[in-house]
């Protein structure tokens, strides 16, 4: 059996064909993935602007549909069922991706699947390594969300801990227009934070809790915050007073002190909260994870501790 997938929950328009070739370890494959990316339409406005987004996405989805089903070399026949993204994301964003999905399974004689956007993120895990060791402490981690999922078993997601405001991407890409470095931060603060000194600037980041805490699972225990960090990074530039141009050392110091605050913070939460739940695995994902940063440290974290780290 065959599956379309579409998503249009932000500011791209995707769409994915998968078939059950029925392997008891790893029983789907991805027959093709085609995603049309609107970062030049929201470069110029520093961030998404929600209208826009969705006004894309009503041009570019028949494209991408359509592309994703000749790639994949097959007909409407020969699917069995229509998954899209039903949220969270942006309203306007998220309606046309329903709406076409839906079209097409009334056409088609279709179920159609929804499918909520951060368990999407959760299963691209398994859909990458196959089954992981369970249970499992999966951090999603992307521009809009930031969460600690604790994963018992397949298909079973107890949400633990989510940020109490800015996600770690958001941060990212709020920085990067601090310093005008454009949009989208992650990439680029990324980039020059290799050249810098990760300890030449203190940023606090805000802590919920003492992580030494040996008390029964409370309420917000596991919990992020980045808008702190974004305000230690703002004063600082404010201090600097008008006008003023930083070197590329200075920048790149910058962009290495800022990162590594989000990183140890994410992977302290994320270690922490799997001894805590005995957890066997850590997995990432959402977009955040292709920091290299980020990689590097789960990767390190995972072998200091035992624990095999999944990313996708």
């Amino acid at each position: 059996m065959h599956i379309l997938g579409i998503e249009t929950s932000c500011d791209e328009t995707a769409a994915a064909v998968v078939e059950d070739v029925g392997g008891a370890a790893r029983p789907w494959v991805v027959r093709s993935s085609v995603v049309a990316s609107q970062i030049e339409i929201h470069r110029e406005w520093g961030g998404v602007v929600p209208e826009l987004a969705s006004r894309q996405h009503i041009r570019d989805i028949c494209g991408v549909v359509e592309r994703a089903m000749g790639d994949a070399a097959i007909s409407a026949k020969d699917l069995g069922a229509i998954a899209v993204t039903q949220g969270p994301g942006l309203v306007g964003s998220l309606l046309v991706g329903v709406s076409f999905a839906k079209s097409l399974a009334a056409s088609w004689n279709l179920p159609v699947v929804p499918v909520h956007h951060l368990a999407g993120h959760i299963e691209s895990l398994f859909l990458q390594h196959g089954p992981l060791p369970l249970p499992a402490m999966v951090l999603v981690v992307s521009g809009g969300h930031t969460s600690l999922y604790d994963v018992r078993a397949p298909g079973e997601y107890r949400a633990i801990g989510r940020t109490r405001d800015d996600a770690a991407g958001e941060a990212y890409d709020k920085v990067a227009k601090l310093v005008g470095l454009g949009y989208p931060g992650g990439p680029v603060i990324d980039r020059l934070a290799k050249t810098g000194d990760d300890r030449a600037l203190h940023f606090p980041v805000a802590r919920m809790t003492h992580p030494d805490r040996n008390e029964p699972l409370t309420k917000g225990q596991w919990d992020f915050s980045f808008s702190g960090l974004k305000t230690a990074v703002l004063r600082h530039v404010r201090a600097q007073g008008d006008g003023w141009s930083p070197g590329d050392q200075e920048l790149a110091d910058l962009c290495a002190s800022f990162q590594r605050s989000v990183v140890e913070a994410l992977i302290e939460k994320t270690f922490a909260a799997a001894r805590w739940c005995g957890s066997r695995s850590i997995g990432i994902a959402g977009g955040v994870p292709a920091n290299s940063r980020l990689r590097a440290d789960a990767e390190a974290a995972g072998a200091q501790a035992g624990l095999p780290v999944f990313v996708p």
